[in-house]
C-alpha cells in the first residue's frame, strides 16, 4: 500500500498536500508501490489514466514530459495526431520548461493534448495525453509552479514500460498488437517472428491456446474480442517453412563452451521453451524425454483433432535440434539416469520440466485400477494418442462410457471416445455448466458432437463384477452457501441416487506429479500439494543449480503457461551460470505493479467504434468429425485474416515510474 501526495487516476482525485504523513490515506488498490527495486523508492507513477505522486520532491510536469516523449517514440506512425502531435507536444513542453510559462502557451498545449486524445486512431495516442490533461485540470497550480521555478527541467531517474491489456494477460507476454500490425501490412514473416521471440510453438499455440489475451481484449466492450488465436495460427501456417531458414546453430552469436552445458528433463512445452531460449543464448542443451516422441502432454494429452502431431507439433519441436540441441528419447529420469548422474556427467544446471502425468482418482468405493474399464483421463489420452494412433495398438472401449470431470482433459476424453467408436458418451460434472473450467469452445464442441452432460452430479461408487466395470453410481447435487473463497458449495440431494450402466469409467478430475523421477536424497523438495518447490520469481529449487517449471511446479495448467515458465527458467539459468545470481528485470517489476493495481484498471472504450464481428472459423460437420481424428477447425482465408486484423484497436499503454536513483 502507498500514501499519495497528489494524484488523479480516472475518476479518482487525491490531494494530501499540507497533511502530515500519518494523516494520509493508504491506497490498497496500488499494491506494493514502495520500492521499484531494493533500496530504490518509487516517487511517482504515470500511466494512461493519470498519475500518482508519492514524494513531494518530484516534478510531476517533468515526469509527464518524459512520459509523453516515450509515447511519441512508440507511435506506429499511421495517424498524424499521434505520430506528429505527440512530438510537437513534447517540443512545446520543453520550450515551456526552458523559457517560462504563460497562459497562452498553456492554452495551446491543452488544446493540442485534447486534439490528440480525441482524434488518434489507437489506444496509444488516445491515452498518451491523459496524465497531462489530468494535471492541468486537477492541479493547475502545481503545473504552473514547477514551470516557473524550472523544476520541470531537472532530469529525474526512472523507468518506462510499454504494454497492452492483451499482452499483460498473456503468460508469455507476446506483443499481440505488434504481430497483428505486421499481419495488417502483409508481413507474415515479421508477424510470426514476433511470436517466435517468446516461444517456438507458434502454430501449436495458435490451435490450443486458451486465449487469456482475448479475455482481456478491450474490443469486447464494442462487440467481440479480436480473434488473436486464429490470427496466430494463420501467420504460423503461412510461414510454416520459415523456421527451416531461420534456425541453425550457425546463427547463434557467441556460443558458450561445452563446459556450460544444461540438461532439460522433459520435451513438453516448458522443457522445449527452456531449451529453445537457452540455445538462443548459446548454451549447449541436451533434452531427456521419457516417451518416444516430443511434446509432453501436448503430444499425448491433446487429441489429434485439435492438434495434428506430425505436421505441426513435431515440426515445431524440431527447432531444438536445428539450433544444435540434442533430444534423447525413451530416457526416463529415476530409471535411466538420476539428477546426481547428470551433475557427475558435467551438466552445470538442470531444468525439471517433468509435467504432471499421473491421473487422480475419485476417492469413491469400488475404484480399482486393476479392473477392466477403469482408467484415469491422462492415461486414457496417452493410450489413444500415443499407443493407438502412433503405434496402432487396438482398444476396445465398448458402446457406452462415462467421463467424470469438467476441464479440458475431460472434454478431450469424451470427444476422443466418440472418435474411437463409442456410441454413447456421458460426462458427469459436480457443478453447473457455467462453472466448468473447460474452454467454452471445447464444451460447445462436445455438445455439438453429442456428448450427454450431467451437471450437478457426483459419482459415489464404481460398480463392477470383480473383473470389469459394469456401472457408476451417482447422486444429484445442489448449490449451497458460499465457502471462504465466495464460491457456492455443492451439497448432495438426499434420495437422488441413480445408476448409469456403463462398461467404461474415465475419471478426468486432475493430475499429479509422479515422484519416481527423483530420489529423496537428491535435494529437491516438494510442497504439500506434491508439486516441486520452486521460487516463483526464479524457479530455482531447493538444490543449487536445479530449476523447475511447468505443470510439475504449478499443477495442471495450460500450454502457454508452461512455455512462459520455460522462458523464465532459461533467464534464471542464464543469470545463474553467467553472474551467479538473479538479475533484476524492470519489465517484471512493472508487470507485478500493474497486476497489483487491477482495481484501478477498468478499461473503457470512449470513442465510438464501428461494430465488426469477429471472423467465423469453419469447422467439420459434427456428424462427420466425431467419427475421425481429422482437425476440426479449418484455416481462414487471407482476406478474412486481413479483416480480422483490422479489428485490433492497438491498445498500447505507456507506464512510467520516477525513482530515487
Amino acid at each position: 500500500m502507498a500514501k499519495v501526495v497528489i494524484g488523479a487516476w480516472d475518476q479518482l482525485v487525491v490531494d494530501n498536500r499540507g497533511k502530515r504523513f500519518f494523516e494520509m490515506e493508504e491506497f490498497e488498490e496500488l499494491g506494493d508501490f514502495k520500492e521499484f527495486d531494493p533500496g530504490n523508492r518509487i516517487k511517482a507513477f504515470i500511466g494512461g489514466k493519470g498519475f500518482f505522486v508519492f514524494d513531494p520532491d518530484v516534478s510531476i510536469m517533468g515526469a509527464i514530459r518524459d512520459y509523453l516523449n516515450r509515447s511519441a517514440n512508440e507511435s506506429c506512425g499511421k495517424c498524424t495526431p499521434c505520430r506528429t502531435g505527440t512530438r510537437i507536444l513534447v517540443e512545446k513542453l520543453e520550450d515551456l520548461c526552458e523559457n517560462g510559462c504563460c497562459d497562452r502557451k498553456l492554452g495551446e498545449i491543452r488544446e493540442l493534448a485534447e486534439h490528440i486524445q480525441s482524434s488518434s486512431l489507437c489506444g496509444l495516442g488516445q491515452s498518451a495525453t491523459v496524465p497531462l490533461l489530468k494535471l492541468l485540470d486537477e492541479f493547475p497550480d502545481v503545473a504552473e509552479k514547477e514551470l516557473k521555478s524550472g523544476a520541470a527541467t531537472v532530469a529525474q531517474p526512472g523507468q518506462s514500460y510499454v504494454t497492452a491489456p492483451c499482452i499483460e494477460e498473456c503468460p508469455s507476454k507476446v506483443d499481440v498488437p505488434k504481430y497483428i500490425d505486421y499481419l495488417k501490412d502483409g508481413k507474415f514473416t515479421h508477424s510470426v517472428g514476433v511470436v517466435l521471440q517468446k516461444y517456438p510453438m507458434a502454430a501449436t499455440c495458435g490451435r490450443v491456446c486458451v486465449r487469456f489475451c482475448e479475455m482481456a481484449c478491450r474490443r469486447t466492450q464494442v462487440d467481440e474480442p479480436v480473434g488473436i488465436k486464429v490470427l496466430k495460427r494463420f501467420v504460423a501456417d503461412q510461414e510454416k517453412y520459415a523456421s527451416e531458414h531461420w534456425f541453425s546453430r550457425d546463427l547463434i552469436p557467441n556460443p558458450k563452451s561445452d563446459d556450460l552445458k544444461v540438461a532439460v528433463i522433459g520435451a513438453g512445452p516448458s522443457g522445449v521453451s527452456a531449451a529453445y531460449h537457452l540455445l538462443l543464448k548459446g548454451y549447449p542443451v541436451e533434452v531427456f524425454e521419457a516417451l518416444t516422441e516430443p511434446g509432453g502432454m501436448a503430444a499425448v494429452g491433446i487429441p489429434e483433432y485439435r492438434l495434428p502431431k506430425e505436421e505441426i507439433l513435431r515440426k515445431e519441436v524440431s527447432i531444438i535440434e536445428d539450433l544444435g540441441g540434442t533430444i534423447h528419447y525413451n530416457k526416463r529420469m529415476g530409471q535411466d539416469f538420476t539428477l546426481d548422474t547428470l551433475i557427475e556427467d558435467g551438466f552445470k544446471s538442470v531444468f525439471l520440466g517433468v509435467g504432471a502425468h499421473q491421473g487422480k482418482e475419485m476417492g469413491v468405493p469400488g475404484e480399482d485400477t486393476s479392473i477392466g474399464g477403469y482408467i484415469t483421463g491422462v492415461k486414457f489420452l496417452l493410450f489413444i494418442n500415443h499407443y493407438h494412433i502412433n503405434m496402432g495398438v487396438s482398444m476396445d472401449l465398448g458402446d457406452k462410457m462415462v467421463v467424470v470431470g469438467g476441464g479440458n482433459v475431460a472434454m478431450d476424453c469424451a470427444r476422443s471416445a466418440l472418435r474411437m467408436g463409442v456410441e454413447e458418451v456421458h460426462l458427469v460434472y459436480r457443478r453447473s455448466r457455467k462453472e466448468m473450467p473447460a474452454d467454452i469452445e471445447e464444451i460447445e464442441g462436445a455438445e455439438h458432437e453429442g456428448v450427454i452432460f450431467h451437471f450437478l452430479t457426483h459419482p459415489t461408487r464404481v460398480i463392477s463384477d470383480g473383473d470389469k466395470v459394469t456401472g457408476l453410481e451417482l447422486i444429484k447435487m445442489e448449490l449451497g452457501e458460499p465457502d471462504q473463497s465466495g464460491r457456492a458449495k455443492v451439497v448432495p440431494v438426499d434420495g437422488s441416487e441413480f445408476t448409469l450402466d456403463t462398461s467404461f469409467v474415465v475419471p478426468a478430475i486432475g493430475q499429479k506429479v509422479d515422484h519416481s523421477f527423483i530420489n529423496p536424497d537428491e535435494g529437491v523438495d516438494f510442497n504439500r500439494w506434491g508439486l516441486i518447490e520452486a521460487n516463483d520469481q526464479t524457479l530455482r529449487t531447493s538444490r543449487r543449480g536445479v530449476f523447475a517449471g511447468g505443470d510439475a511446479v504449478t499443477g495442471p495448467a495450460t500450454l502457454i503457461e508452461a512455455m512462459a515458465q520455460g522462458q523464465q527458467a532459461a533467464e534464471s539459468i542464464d543469470d545463474y551460470l553467467t553472474h551467479g545470481r538473479l538479475l533484476f528485470r524492470p519489465e517484471r517489476r512493472f508487470q507485478k505493479l500493474l497486476k497489483g493495481m487491477r482495481k484501478l484498471h477498468a478499461e473503457e472504450v470512449e470513442k465510438p467504434i464501428q461494430h465488426l464481428y469477429r471472423v467465423k472459423v469453419d469447422e467439420l460437420d459434427p456428424e462427420t468429425r466425431k467419427r475421425k481424428f481429422e482437425e476440426v477447425e479449418k484455416p481462414i482465408s487471407v482476406e478474412a485474416a486481413y479483416a480480422e486484423a483490422a479489428r485490433c484497436m492497438r491498445c498500447y499503454r505507456v507506464y512510467s515510474v520516477v525513482t530515487e536513483k
